[in-house]
């Protein structure tokens, strides 16, 4: 900010010279030295018409005439001594320096962003903070808010925007941007990494990881082929291969899928909390197999390895979900048009939710809903396989996934899975 304001301070001091030096040089000497070239052609030319006169006989003292325009050319020339700086007096001055001053920095105060941009320098002034803490190697433990997540977005593509070389920092960045469910940028930021890093396991798998959420044909081989490299230098990376047994899923073929649940639950052990997920995972596409029915639907890419038949959605084992009502404060006025985001997110206070839905605002007030691992936004992380959570409810007005000022929210206390809770929207960023 320093530089910026010294700048501007250059700019006005050009201004204010460009308005003071013409009031201190002479346009007097302009003045004369124009008079003195007029009279001259004046006397140029009454020469010439004395000539013509002259030959027609018309004058008779042609040199008396002339000696006359010669004296008067000499009475007309400027004086030397005149020659002089006018005074200005500072009563004309001063007013005009005060009305440039006043109208660039007026004008800038009006239409400028500078509190903006100051916030942007705290934001890169704060991004070592801000990823350690993200990263979880802050010794206060302090969780991210969401002031804290978009300060974090917008300095880390600050700095790729100077130093568009840092792989890390890029897969940083399409991280966040899964956690927000923005697709577009986190694709963008994968391939940049994968771009400058193809060789680093985990570039590889949070880009297939982006390329298998959009959805598309050819997307979707390009991803398997990232995955197959990282089995091949990795054989027992249990995140590609639960990446790849989703898409085996999705395609219906459903022996490859069990083939690489299966490899997953030999990884991990007996004892780790995903073996009962995986279990009916395997269990679910064995009996797609034994039906032989190819026409069923596949999972949703959010609930990796939680695929419910239509019998079994019926049954859900309680134990696995939690359950919210919400209720809108008497001061709250909702926007136009919008959306309900409700997030599910870790007791530690993490901005990154683990899970989401989003409600039109149409919803009738209070409501109540159940969250399932089917609604996880990340493969490898899903709703059961937390103890505590917060629940929170937030009116988006914009569409975007980032909290915005007055933004209206509430948030539930710490929830066990399997438990209710209930929590009121009152609050407002």
């Amino acid at each position: 900010m320093t530089l910026f304001w010294i700048l501007t301070a250059v700019l006005v001091l050009i201004s204010i010279a460009i308005f003071v030096i013409p009031m201190y040089i002479g346009k007097e000497y302009d003045d004369e030295a124009s008079r003195d070239e007029l009279n001259k052609a004046f006397f140029k030319d009454r020469i010439h018409e004395l000539e013509e006169e002259s030959q027609e006989g018309l004058v008779d003292n042609q040199q008396e005439m002339v000696t006359d325009l010669q004296q008067t050319l000499l009475d007309d020339l400027p004086v030397t001594e005149k020659k002089q700086a006018t005074y200005v007096s500072p009563a004309m001055v001063v007013p005009g320096l005060i009305l440039i001053v006043g109208i660039c920095y007026g004008v800038y105060g009006a239409v400028g962003s500078s509190a903006k941009v100051e916030a942007w320098h705290q934001a890169m002034n704060r991004l070592p903070e801000l990823t350690q803490r993200l990263m979880g190697d802050n010794a206060s433990n302090e969780p991210l808010s969401d002031q804290d997540m978009s300060d974090l977005t917008l300095a880390l593509r600050t700095k790729l925007h100077k130093d568009g070389d840092d792989p890390m920092g890029w897969l940083l960045l399409g991280r966040i941007a899964i956690a927000n469910r923005d697709g577009a940028t986190a694709e963008m930021a994968m391939k940049r990494a994968y771009d400058l890093n193809p060789v680093d396991t985990d570039i590889r798998l949070g880009y297939a990881q982006t390329l298998m959420l959009s959805g598309q044909p050819g997307q979707s081989e390009l991803a398997r082929q990232l995955l197959r490299q990282v089995i091949k230098s990795d054989h027992t990376n249990v995140q590609a291969l639960s990446l790849l047994a989703f898409d085996a899923f999705e395609q219906k073929n459903y022996q490859q899928a069990v083939d690489y649940w299966t490899m997953m639950k030999t990884l991990i052990g007996p004892k780790d909390s995903r073996t009962p997920m995986l279990t009916r995972s395997i269990e679910r596409a064995k009996l797609r197999i034994a039906d032989g029915d190819a026409s069923k639907v596949a999972p949703d890419p959010t609930a990796i390895d939680e695929t419910t038949t239509q019998s079994e959605t019926q049954n859900v084992d309680t134990a696995k979900q939690v359950t919210a009502t919400i209720a809108l404060g008497k001061n709250v006025v909702l926007p136009e048009q919008g959306n309900i985001i409700i997030s599910v997110h870790d007791a530690d206070g993490s901005p990154m939710p683990i899970a989401a839905v989003k409600l039109p605002l149409s919803t009738k007030f209070p409501l109540t809903i159940t969250l399932t691992d089917k609604d996880s936004m990340i493969p490898q992380r899903q709703l059961s396989s937390l103890s505590e959570m917060i629940i929170k409810a937030r009116v988006d007005s914009d569409g975007n996934v980032m909290t915005k000022q007055g933004d209206w929210y509430g948030q539930s206390s710490q929830t066990p899975l399997g438990g209710e809770t209930a929590f009121i929207i009152n609050k407002q960023y």
